[in-house]
């Protein structure tokens, strides 16, 4: 068992950003975050990120008490930021009740950060059974095993009913997943954060200000 000496040793041991980090001139940002977030992607991917497109999920429940989880991004494009759930697992049901939801996206390699805020609409059915359609076969048993976010009697019981969608899963590639549903969070802000080794950050957040068009502003780190 670990100790609290062993803990804070290595805790406090540990440093950020033990590399060169990118330079960003917010003057030369393009109008709208889209794009940005776009090159910054490709950007990470390239430098060796691990997971780009793994992000934080925020959302709040019934009682306004915040939650979060890791999603994968499933795309990004002008309706927004994509991602997928069951409908019926805590994050879905807390979406139906207050759809308002913020992303965070955390790439290390290089010293960046994006968070991205908006109202979030869930997709309808046809392109959300698309979008199970073109992920793998283990995307595709693990939502037929569904029941996510539910008390589990027993590991014995998760095997079971895994196994009989991984069986399901490879005799009916596009078997439906009625509670699969694919979301899109619409921005109302986005914020770029390039961390600098002098700590003097630079945040570059977007605001919009109406159907097409955002204000740019700098923060204080």
């Amino acid at each position: 068992m670990t100790g609290d000496s062993e803990f804070h040793e290595v805790l406090h041991s540990l440093r950020v950003w033990d590399t060169a980090l990118p330079s960003f001139d917010p003057a030369s940002a393009p109008a709208e975050p889209l794009e940005l977030f776009r090159e910054w992607f490709v950007h990470a991917a390239r430098a060796g990120q691990v997971e780009p497109h793994t992000m934080s999920l925020a959302t709040a429940d019934a009682d306004g008490r915040p939650d979060v989880r890791i999603v994968m991004l499933h795309e990004a494009d002008a309706r927004g930021w994509h991602f997928a759930s069951h409908a019926t697992s805590a994050k879905g049901r807390q979406l139906a009740g207050r759809p308002e939801a913020a992303l965070v996206f955390y790439w290390p390699a290089v010293g960046r950060q994006v968070r991205v805020r908006g109202r979030v609409s869930a997709c309808g059915e046809r392109e959300s059974r698309a979008d199970l359609a073109v992920r793998s076969r283990g995307a595709l048993a693990a939502a037929l095993t569904g029941r996510q976010s539910e008390v589990l009697g027993s590991a014995e019981e998760l095997a079971r009913a895994s196994a009989a969608a991984w069986e399901r899963a490879a005799a009916e590639p596009d078997a439906p997943a009625p509670t699969w549903t694919r979301y899109v969070l619409e921005p109302s802000e986005a914020e770029f954060f390039q961390g600098d080794a002098a700590r003097r950050h630079v945040r570059l957040r977007y605001r919009r200000t109406g159907p097409d068009t955002w204000a740019r502003e700098l923060l204080w780190p």
